[in-house]
């Protein structure tokens, strides 16, 4: 395949890509998904079985995502009033 001009080169890539990983957005979407991930490990110990993503993905945004994301903008103010 030739190159042309508004073929993105891979160094182009990978600058978009490192943007995307630095991102607040990323950051906040990964850490939300390790609590997921959590909760997943947890409600499968007590179900005894693995209840699946999609079913610990919408658990946890009813019971728990508000709480969570309102003591992560809390952290998130007394960080940046200590800096």
């Amino acid at each position: 395949m030739e190159k042309t001009a508004d073929m993105p080169t891979a160094e182009a890539e990978k600058k978009e890509s490192q943007f995307v990983k630095n991102s607040v957005l990323y950051k906040e979407f990964l850490a939300e998904r390790e609590e997921i991930l959590k909760h997943k490990w947890i409600e499968s110990e007590k179900a005894g079985k693995d209840i699946g993503f999609e079913k610990a993905l919408l658990d946890w945004i009813v019971k728990h995502r508000s709480h969570w994301r309102e003591r992560r903008m809390k952290e998130a103010r007394t960080e940046k009033a200590a800096s």
